[in-house]
């Protein structure tokens, strides 16, 4: 069996073992591993699942993500209803500004605008809305307003890079200017990859991350 054969029977498999995932649904190709995942599920914390899964799998470097979002039928939720539920999820998570947020629904699809101080409350409210009934797909426009001094930056994501088990301490490279980041170097894993994105946007004063780490 090929590197690729094998590549796609592990992440198959990760699909499937991965609770609450419809596998049967969503197929898998890959070449010269990079991943694509196409097929269909029925909302989109599934989708967004299924791309979690596969890029935890060992000797995944890229992915593309084609799963559409076929929402069921019944029961059926109108674009006043998922907008009103968004902002009563939103209400009750204190850690998001409940005066900073706008939501817009447009046939099932989300959008998020707005401004935040720090890159977790921005996730915040995408993960607070991924999981509603008769969302279709987000689109996240909530910008990132620091208040903090972001002269320090780079050493500082330099600093929690090297707490990581994953990376060693010359795998990345990082620099900062005026709160946009830049990732370079090279990892094994995209998981690894994954990770120090996730540092960089967790540092106070970062407004912006481009990635641009090869996975060899």
């Amino acid at each position: 069996m090929s590197q690729d054969t094998d590549l796609q029977k592990a992440v198959l498999d990760e699909l499937n073992w991965t609770p609450g995932i419809a596998a049967g649904h969503i197929g898998v190709t890959a070449n010269d591993g990079v991943i694509t995942l196409s097929g269909h599920v029925n909302n989109y914390a599934d989708k967004q699942a299924a791309e979690a899964a596969a890029r935890r799998v060992k000797g995944v470097k890229g992915l593309a993500e084609e799963i559409e979002v076929r929402l069921p039928f019944e029961p059926l939720r109108t674009d006043d209803e998922i907008a009103a539920a968004a902002l009563e999820r939103l209400s009750w998570n204190v850690s998001i500004p409940q005066d900073g947020i706008t939501v817009t629904v447009r046939q099932g699809w989300v959008t998020l605008s707005g401004t935040v101080a720090h890159w977790y409350q921005r996730i915040a409210v995408q993960q607070d809305i991924t999981p509603l009934m008769g969302v279709a797909g987000i689109t996240n426009e909530i910008t990132i307003t620091p208040q903090v001094d972001g002269s320090r930056l780079s050493q500082d994501i330099k600093t929690a890079l090297t707490r990581t088990w994953f990376l060693g301490p010359n795998d990345v490279q990082v620099t900062a200017i005026d709160g946009s980041v830049t990732l370079t170097g090279t990892v094994h894993a995209l998981f690894e990859s994954d990770l120090a994105e996730r540092c960089a946007w967790a540092a106070p004063g970062a407004t912006g991350v481009v990635n641009h780490i090869v996975v060899v």
